[in-house]
């Protein structure tokens, strides 16, 4: 895993709404400095000053799902999978098959992957989002950094981070 780090990068027109929050993208920009307005603030600075990256070109690397990019083949490959009533057993086992047995840990994933639905809330229309989240207890060696790892090499909009750093902002 990484320790969360952050840069500020400026994107504008087109590039603005091309990403959300946990996407993984590649940005091209030029990398400038913040110039300081003058005042008692720029001379304290000295010779250091902040940075940011002018956002150019913005690559999305992993993309999420959308059943409209899917091309037929696909579509029927997986309505014909779906009829099988076994699948959820299958499915489970498939995820990070290289670790034998925490079948229940692995369909507890499973249904991480395909996510909850947005409900709607009846008395002030404001949207619930429907994410599930999951938390890992366990005995050390038992594989649970392997399946969360396993997990975010899957997953189209997935952070995985370990350690001091990101146990320190709630983040494990």
């Amino acid at each position: 895993g990484n320790v969360p780090r952050a840069i500020v990068i400026y994107a504008m027109g087109e590039l603005t709404r091309l990403c959300q929050c946990g996407d993984k993208i590649a940005c091209d920009g030029i990398w400038l400095p913040i110039p300081n307005t003058g005042g008692f603030a720029a001379m304290r600075a000295g010779l250091t000053t902040n940075t940011y990256l002018h956002c150019m070109y913005i690559n999305k690397e992993k993309k999420g799902y959308h059943i409209d990019e899917q091309d037929d083949k696909l579509l029927n490959q997986v309505n014909k999978i779906s009829k099988d009533p076994k699948i959820y057993d299958k499915l489970s086992r498939s995820i990070a098959p290289e670790i034998y047995g925490l079948e229940d840990v692995k369909k507890a994933m499973l249904l991480l992957l395909i996510s909850g639905v947005t409900k709607v809330s009846k008395t002030d229309q404001m949207k619930i989002r429907g994410d599930i989240n999951i938390l890992l207890m366990g005995d050390p060696g038992v594989a649970k950094s392997q399946l969360l790892k396993h997990i975010s090499h899957v997953a189209p909009r997935c952070v995985y981070t370990t350690g001091k750093g990101s146990s320190g902002v709630g983040l494990t």
